[in-house]
């Protein structure tokens, strides 16, 4: 993998922090859609973690469908605690159209052997165009994928 794509930003109102992981992103656009006083594109930097309250900013950052976007309550960094992924179960999730997600937490080998942990939501490719495989980087809008 390149040094891109595992690049890790964080931006905090005090509270919270996001942490955008921009790697794993596969550009759904549900974050800058549902709640453009934070998140814009357009903007450097693109997020703003003060532009919402704590709970309005964690609810967006849940509805990422690749988890590019996670989040921590910050009195928690002092001990390296973040919020826990639902490891309970895994499930699997063909979305219309897009990737393959997995929810929760998954160990990864690729072929050559080299093996990668993965919590949250990953995202993986169905359409074969993605620049990331076996990650989705949302090449499946491009190429008019429809599964």
């Amino acid at each position: 993998m390149s040094e891109k794509k595992d690049i890790t930003k964080e931006y905090s109102n005090g509270e919270v922090t996001i942490v955008w992981k921009p790697g794993l992103c596969m550009h759904s656009e549900l974050c800058f859609h549902g709640l453009p006083e934070v998140f814009d594109p357009k903007a450097r930097p693109w997020i703003n973690a003060g532009g919402a309250d704590t709970g309005r900013i964690t609810g967006q950052v849940k509805k990422c469908p690749s988890g590019a976007l996670s989040y921590y309550f910050n009195e928690n960094t002092s001990s390296g605690e973040k919020e826990p992924a639902d490891t309970a179960g895994r499930i699997v999730e063909a979305l219309s159209n897009g990737p393959l997600l997995v929810h929760g937490e998954i160990t990864i080998k690729t072929a050559d052997g080299n093996t990668t942990r993965k919590e949250g939501r990953t995202a993986f490719c169905r359409c074969g165009a993605s620049g990331n495989k076996p990650f989705c980087d949302g090449s499946h809008r491009k190429v008019g994928f429809e599964g």
